[in-house]
């Protein structure tokens, strides 16, 4: 009869759980259980900011009632005295994957790249899936539901963690008790977006961070023309966008290079996104805060590295030494900085491994309020559920933790993770500790008992004298089980007994090695809190501070303009009135003030320039430093994207430029297809952010290409078009044509839609961008510019062109010039005929000719390279000079504003040791708008307070080691250095 009533009970108390509150219920008589529950006498934290000592928390039907210090009662309530005890909310992580399962890349690496979607009335590019509703994919997942309630957590927001535009997330409560009828708390809660593909679909555009953002641009374009109502055929993915535009926006950009992206592209469309961090926000703050943006803030800080042996040590940079250093007081940065933040466990290894983070950051000065706050009414506020979610405030789900004292102390112990009413326990709350330092006398011998650990899970030390036993301890519902074995195991005591609160002592049943049974007691002698108080006094993290970039040879502060005055120069000043002995040079407001001699600077820094020689900086038209990525080779054009979304600020072939006398460069898109991407011209500004090293009022160019490249030659592709140089051809006319059509809908007023790619193509049949073309022999050159010419423009510049000297009079004719190499040949089959006087048989024909680098060494090296022109070709110096300092210039429009040194210029300056073509010659002294970039007397220093700061971070390193902290293996990371057939 006893068991009849519990299975009745049982199915009475399940149907209420899993059934709607509108269900009919008819098949008996029920009544809800709508009985309160207070918690008195504990410390509550209704926010992170309002607490109540000795208050009360009643909740009711999953709901806070009321919560203060003079609750009155109601008659059915169940009392839980909580004295000594404190009380939470629970913690919200709004980026989560629970119940979602990723798809899973497909197995082998033989896949064929798609070039067509392989979808019918969706988005044309398979990775814009906005259509996808992660409530119709979400499965609860019990066991890893009670993962995250131990570690805090009441309510996560998940979404399908795949693609670029991924659809709409659930907000769900980690309740066990109920169903996704009361669990799911907002089946459309964010929008979801992120740089990376999707890892199931086939479709090959896009293959870059650049292509990924061309396509956002281009998918936020289509979704308001769509909007308008003006296609044709329906779209579920933009419909899908449209209904869900009002929702929040999250995206994943784990960078904070990508963070300033992600809200470059929000920002065009004006979308304030909630942005997923990196981590290394920290070294960028400034520009963080100025996005406006708040942020989800992964704690996966990493281990420190194992330097024990000296020589791996040498693989581990300076920059990830100082990441493992500095990468913990980001949430403490971004806080003092006023951004507001949540956290997440996104990224985490485990749970555990979270919370000791979470300890991390704290200790490096995040302040436990506003850790509170990013983990409560932080994630509550971003999504809009603050009445809800995140507090204790009336109205609010019952979420919330109880725990034994402050839960980011390290002893601890969290008890309790009620979530919509329902009770988790995750430590028993009826625990007693019996944690400390006890002596136990057996026999005539004391033996001395040690208990630490956590409170749930006690460790056992027993010593004989100073002899360490081997021992064993289980503690289960007080209950404690002891064992331990005398030297050699000669002897083995056995003991059980119940734990009793309040006690100073351990007592109960003892089985000696006789097998005669007695009664031991073991009296406490120490606290085991006294001794946490002891182990608790750590070292104050001491952090490296952050330079401008964050890495080996930064600046401790960015380069500021100057005044100063070089004295005495040897001044090539690559103008008409050409070189100039004992010279003086006034910069001032980043500008070239004063050149003349016995010039007087007052307030001028005066550099002693005697047997020195001052030029122009040298500019590289082709180059591929300083970028994230090269090639878009998904189609076989790839207008759209543009380098300057892809600038790396901390490429350290930056400084090494700086170093060689390299003051401005062109970043050309790669060779990968016919019309590549739009160009980035930049001033080699160390230490500034990459929006602020691109030009003001930059001349407009992209990319196109010929040859072997584009046609796939090199890398086996035969799905993509075109396979022939001819096809090259076809290419060109079908996209100007295009272009040609689309520039005259659009200047007919008549509705149209935007296309980026056909933006670009306009602007180029309107002379408003400019073409530089990676081109080798002659027919393609010609080919090329007969297709400009019937379609009356012309090309700006032929790059390489090693072939230019046998059609140099048709390239003087068309008005192209030609940027090249100085002595590169025979590399590939299409540079056979390549010869080392092309640059000056060129120059000969009344061609603006440069001498670019396409590389990273030789870019470093270029005054060497126009040397070369001065043996190959008879050209003189200073001829040889202008072709890597006026003549590029002139090539990219830019010669107006430097390439020279012209009163009213740019203060792009180098002071040269020796004669600047010669092998001998150093870069003293590089200016980049009268601010100093590179010193060679710097650079010096520099390299020693390098080496200062490896020491002092490797024996930090060595210490956590040595303290038994987790440690990584060294490894090398090898920045891939980009050429332009680099994929």
């Amino acid at each position: 009869m006893k068991l009849r009533l519990l299975v009745l009970t049982f199915l009475w108390c399940s149907s209420q759980l899993f059934a709607q509150d509108y269900f009919p219920k008819n098949d008996g008589v029920k009544s809800k259980n709508n009985n309160y529950t207070a918690f008195t006498n504990a410390k509550i934290y209704v926010t992170p900011t309002q607490i109540i000592e000795k208050g009360t928390l009643l909740i009711q039907n999953g709901k806070v009632k009321q919560v203060g210090n003079t609750v009155t009662l109601p008659k059915n309530a169940v009392v839980i005295d909580l004295n000594g005890k404190s009380i939470y909310p629970s913690f919200i992580d709004i980026y989560s994957d629970f119940g979602v399962e990723k798809p899973k890349r497909p197995s082998g690496g033989g896949r064929t790249a798609e070039y067509e979607p392989s979808r019918e009335g969706f988005y044309w590019n398979d990775h814009i899936m906005p259509e996808t509703n992660a409530v119709a994919q979400f499965k609860y997942d019990a066991k890893k539901a009670k993962e995250l309630r131990e570690a805090g957590f009441g309510v996560v927001n998940t979404h399908l963690q795949d693609g670029i535009a991924r659809g709409t997330g659930v907000l769900v409560a980690l309740n066990n008790e109920g169903t996704d009828a009361n669990r799911v708390l907002d089946n459309k809660s964010a929008q979801y977006f992120s740089f990376d593909r999707s890892v199931v679909k086939n479709q090959s555009y896009p293959t870059s961070l650049m292509g990924t953002t061309a396509l956002l641009r281009q998918m936020y374009s289509d979704m308001n023309w769509y909007a308008q109502g003006k296609s044709d055929t329906r779209d579920q993915s933009l419909e899908a966008l449209i209904a869900n535009k009002n929702l929040i926006q999250i995206f994943e950009a784990k960078d904070k290079g990508n963070d300033l992206l992600a809200d470059k592209i929000g920002d065009a469309y004006g979308i304030q996104y909630v942005i997923l961090a990196g981590g290394d926000e920290y070294e960028n703050i400034a520009d963080i805060k100025a996005t406006n943006a708040k942020y989800i803030v992964p704690l996966n800080f990493p281990d420190a590295y194992d330097v024990s042996n000296p020589y791996q040590a040498g693989y581990v940079s300076l920059e990830d030494m100082r990441y493992w250093n500095q990468a913990p007081a980001n949430p403490k940065t971004m806080a003092e900085n006023g951004i507001t933040f949540s956290f997440t466990m996104y990224d985490s290894k485990s749970s555990s491994k979270f919370n000791e983070n979470l300890q991390k950051a704290i200790s490096f000065g995040l302040s436990k309020t506003k850790a509170l706050e990013a983990l409560t009414t932080v994630p509550a506020s971003i999504l809009g559920k603050s009445a809800q979610i995140g507090s204790l405030q009336p109205g609010s789900f019952a979420n919330f933790l109880i725990t034994s004292g402050d839960i980011f102390d390290k002893s601890t112990t969290l008890y309790e993770n009620w979530v919509q009413g329902d009770k988790s326990v995750v430590n028993d709350i009826n625990t007693i500790d019996i944690r400390g330092d006890y002596n136990l006398p057996i026999d005539g011998t004391t033996f001395n008992l040690s208990i630490t650990g956590e409170l749930s899970k006690p460790k056992l030390e027993v010593k004989q004298d100073t002899l360490k036993l081997s021992s064993k301890l289980s503690y289960a519902d007080n209950w404690m089980d002891i064992s331990f074995n005398t030297k050699e195991s000669e002897k083995i005591y056995r003991m059980t007994g119940m734990a009793r609160n309040n006690s100073d002592e351990l007592s109960g049943r003892l089985i000696l090695p006789t097998g005669k049974e007695a009664f031991f007691k073991a009296v406490k002698t120490k606290s085991f809190t006294e001794k946490e108080k002891e182990e608790k006094t750590e070292e104050t993290p001491k952090i490296m501070a952050v330079t401008y970039p964050n890495i080996g040879y930064g600046n401790a502060t960015k380069p500021v303009q100057e005044t100063i005055l070089f004295k005495n120069a040897t001044v090539w000043t690559g103008e008409a009135i050409g070189i100039l002995e004992n010279t003086d040079v006034l910069v001032k407001n980043g500008k070239i003030a004063k050149i003349g001699t016995n010039l007087n600077g007052s307030g001028a820094k005066v550099i002693d320039a005697t047997g020195k020689y001052l030029t122009a900086g040298i500019i590289d038209e082709h180059s591929h430093i300083a970028l994230l990525d090269v090639n878009e080779a998904g189609q076989n054009s790839s207008a759209e994207v543009s380098m300057e979304d892809v600038v790396d600020n901390e490429d350290m072939n930056i400084y090494r430029n700086l170093a060689g006398g390299v003051t401005s460069a062109q970043l050309l898109h790669g060779s990968a297809n016919p019309i590549g991407g739009r160009s980035a011209i930049i001033k080699l500004k160390w230490g500034e952010s990459a929006q602020n090293m691109i030009y003001a009022n930059s001349p407009k160019f992209i990319k196109f290409a010929l040859g072997e490249n584009v046609k796939q030659s090199n890398w086996g592709s035969f799905s993509r078009f075109p396979q022939t140089r001819m096809g090259v051809e076809q290419v060109f006319i079908n996209y100007f044509q295009r272009g040609k059509e689309y520039d005259a809908l659009k200047k007919s007023g008549k509705p149209y839609r935007y296309d980026q790619e056909m933006e670009v193509i306009a602007e180029i049949l309107n002379g408003e961008r400019f073409i530089s073309c990676h081109s080798y022999v002659q027919s393609e050159i010609n080919m090329l510019m007969k297709v400009a010419e019937k379609f009356n423009f012309k090309i700006n510049t032929f790059t390489h062109i090693l072939e230019g000297y046998k059609v140099a009079d048709k390239m003087a004719e068309h008005g192209v010039g030609g940027s090249t190499f100085s002595d590169w040949w025979a590399y590939k089959y299409e540079v056979n005929d390549a010869i080392p006087y092309n640059a000056a048989i060129m120059h000969s024909q009344g061609i603006t000719v440069a001498i670019n680098s396409d590389d990273r060494e030789m870019s470093r090296r270029l005054n060497q390279e126009a040397g070369k022109i001065v043996k190959y070709g008879g050209v003189s110096e200073e001829e040889a000079w202008k072709m890597v300092t006026i003549n590029p210039a002139k090539l990219l429009h830019l010669d107006q504003r430097t390439g020279s040194i012209k009163e009213g210029k740019d203060a792009d300056l180098v002071l040269w040791s020796d004669h600047p073509l010669s092998v001998y010659a150093k870069s003293e002294k590089t200016l980049i708008d009268g601010a100093v970039y590179f010193d060679i007397e710097k650079d010096k220093l520099q390299r020693e307070a390098i080496q200062t700061e490896r020491n002092l971070l490797i024996n930090m390193m060595l210490k956590e080691k040595d303290g038994g902290k987790p440690t990584q293996g060294p490894r090398k990371k090898d920045k891939e250095e980009f050429n332009c057939d680099s994929l």
